[in-house]
């Protein structure tokens, strides 16, 4: 579903509402949040009402405790898309700032939900606080919803296999290079995107070629050799590939690097844009006592990658 797109308050239109709504912070747009939008959009199609997701930008603990605030695994445009693909209709980027958390609950409620909105409808976590210093609770957004005119619905948090589904727990597991985990959590294979890079031609002079990937991410895997999938952006090319996450201590690099080198050639000039997505984590990185010995290593890790594929092709 396209998905229309509002990026404050003053952009929100007179036919926003009424509507269904739902509002966090969305982070990854992980298998729980999935659900909570698909709810929405069922409660809003039962009455004929607009389907709406709130997020915010940036992440309000930027803002109000930013020691605290987490590196975050998608953008707001990227969450936007996500909330459209399970039926949300409209999707509000707010911006966080200090005057925006000085709101008492009460104001946002009347002015915001109740007033810009014209909500009926309200799903929140069980964890949901808003309102200046996070006065408010979910109690609280109750009495105030039956006040001003709209439901309020609390949802708990889901688990997979004993596991909480949580942003900061995807987080935890991509950062320990759990990957295969992590992506159970999401939905979907964590991806990181950007431009391609020159690298310094060790790869195509002593090792194996690779495209090197400059990103602005916030949240990359643990340091290792990874199973991937290499997108150009541009086009509808893809790749199977292996891709290495980070210094490369065989050559005494200093910076973190992200490098795939793809399992087939490539058929057009060199992607300027790409995605890579990671799929099962191989091994760790190591230093090899020279070029040659990682050369083999490589190869090792290509063959372990395409026996991935292949099984990968007979599951599906």
């Amino acid at each position: 579903m396209e998905i229309r797109t509002y990026r404050s308050l003053d952009e929100i239109p007179p036919d926003f509402g009424p509507c269904a709504l739902t509002i966090g912070n969305f982070d990854g747009a992980h298998i729980g949040h999935r659900e909570v939008f698909r709810r929405v959009a069922r409660i809003a199609a039962e009455h004929r009402w607009r389907s709406a997701a709130v997020t915010f930008d940036p992440h309000p603990a930027s803002v109000v405790a930013p020691d605290r605030a987490p590196k975050l695994l998608s953008t707001p445009l990227e969450r936007s898309r996500w909330m459209g693909e399970e039926g949300i209709e409209q999707a509000v980027i707010l911006p966080f700032t200090p005057e925006f958390s000085c709101l008492s609950p009460e104001q946002f409620v009347r002015d915001v939900l109740a007033g810009r909105f014209r909500a009926r409808y309200v799903l929140i976590g069980w964890n949901f606080r808003f309102g200046r210093n996070q006065a408010g609770d979910t109690e609280r957004l109750r009495e105030l919803g039956a006040q001003y005119g709209f439901e309020t619905e609390v949802v708990d948090g889901i688990k997979w296999r004993g596991r909480t589904v949580s942003s900061s727990e995807i987080r935890r597991l991509i950062a320990a290079g759990q990957i295969a985990v992590a992506n159970r959590l999401l939905g979907r294979p964590y991806s990181v995107a950007g431009a391609v890079v020159p690298g310094m031609g060790i790869g195509s002079s002593k090792t194996v070629p690779t495209l090197n990937l400059r990103t602005s991410a916030q949240v990359l895997p643990a340091t290792g050799v990874y199973v991937t999938r290499t997108a150009d952006r541009d086009t509808a090319s893809e790749w199977d590939s292996v891709t290495n996450v980070g210094f490369r201590p065989t050559f005494k690099g200093n910076n973190l690097t992200v490098e795939s080198h793809v399992l087939s050639p490539l058929t057009r000039d060199t992607p300027r844009r790409l995605r890579v997505s990671f799929l099962w984590r191989l091994r760790g990185e190591r230093k090899f006592p020279d070029a040659a010995s990682l050369k083999t290593q490589i190869l090792k890790d290509v063959r372990r990658a395409q026996a991935y594929f292949r099984r990968r092709e007979r599951w599906t």
